[in-house]
């Protein structure tokens, strides 16, 4: 008989066949998925038959599974924050990592403050979305070279309700002039091209190269968003920036030739090194003392 609790033991069989590491919360939430109900059900209802038309459906998908694709490209959603952001192959997947920009930058601003802020790179949107949510009074602006990109992000912002605080354009870095901020945020494509080969199967056979790839030493675009922001912030602005885990003392000297105040390195949910925060100072004078602090 088809009862939930035997079409996860075999889905989870074939999964683990297929070299899939997590098999089981994969089974658990792509029958939660097809079944609409939450992964508690299955287990309270461990019991209950499956009907032949929702065996069909979730077989579908566990072949797309089996084959590598990751879960939020076959559901077509991903949990971020506080929120679900729909996604699919044309951006990244949001990492819990990514968390860590969103955290930070609350705690450098308040409910309170108007600021403007510009998301280089912006992807799904998932980054200044979850931030404007938390944040009402500010305003957005993001910009990815990627049409498709630009799209998902804007669908985005109007199933969260904040498609009038926020502008989006498709443009480089290099190639964008509007505007003063008080805030950039980035999460640049960092890794270098010769190390694209060992992520996971899942990664990169499936998500944007051009989101991910940061060129042969992995710094060629956070090289353009810290020169390019120096520009584009306001006095005193603050650049907000995650890196590899192994980019630490580079991107700070990257931020230092380029005039700006490191206020600190921020470690991920793996004790890694994720993200920096820095103030771009506006007088050498003001530069030199800053440097000197402890």
């Amino acid at each position: 008989m088809n009862t939930i609790s035997s079409i996860l033991v075999a889905a989870a069989k074939s999964l683990n066949n297929k070299f899939i590491k997590t098999a089981d919360i994969d089974s658990e939430v792509l029958l939660s998925d097809t079944l609409n109900k939450n992964r508690d059900f299955l287990f309270l209802n461990s019991s209950s038959i499956v009907s032949d038309h929702n065996i069909e459906i979730f077989d579908k998908l566990l072949k797309r599974r089996a084959k590598g694709e990751p879960i939020a490209y076959i559901l077509k959603k991903k949990d971020f924050w506080k929120s679900t952001f729909y996604v699919n192959k044309d951006v990244l997947i949001p990492r819990p990592d990514t968390e860590i920009l969103v955290e930070e930058l609350l705690k450098i601003s308040n409910e309170n403050q108007k600021l403007s802020v510009l998301d280089i790179g912006t992807g799904s949107g998932c980054i200044i979305i979850s931030l404007l949510k938390d944040r009402p009074k500010f305003q957005g602006t993001a910009i990815d070279i990627s049409k498709n990109a630009i799209n998902i992000a804007k669908y985005n912002a109007k199933i969260h309700q904040i498609s009038n605080r926020i502008k989006f354009y498709k443009s480089s870095v290099d190639n964008f002039f509007k505007g003063k901020y008080d805030l950039i945020i980035s999460n640049p494509p960092y890794i270098n091209k010769f190390s694209l080969k060992y992520l996971n199967r899942d990664v990169i056979s499936f998500e944007p190269i051009q989101a991910l790839e940061g060129g042969i030493d992995g710094f060629s675009i956070i090289r353009k968003v810290v020169k390019k922001s120096s520009k584009l912030l306001k006095r005193k602005g603050k650049l907000v920036l995650e890196i590899g885990h192994d980019q630490k003392l580079r991107v700070i000297e990257l931020l230092k030739r380029e005039k700006y105040f490191v206020n600190k390195v921020v470690k991920d949910y793996g004790n890694k090194y994720r993200c920096v925060i820095s103030t771009k100072l506006w007088d050498i004078i003001f530069y030199e003392i800053f440097q000197k602090q402890p």
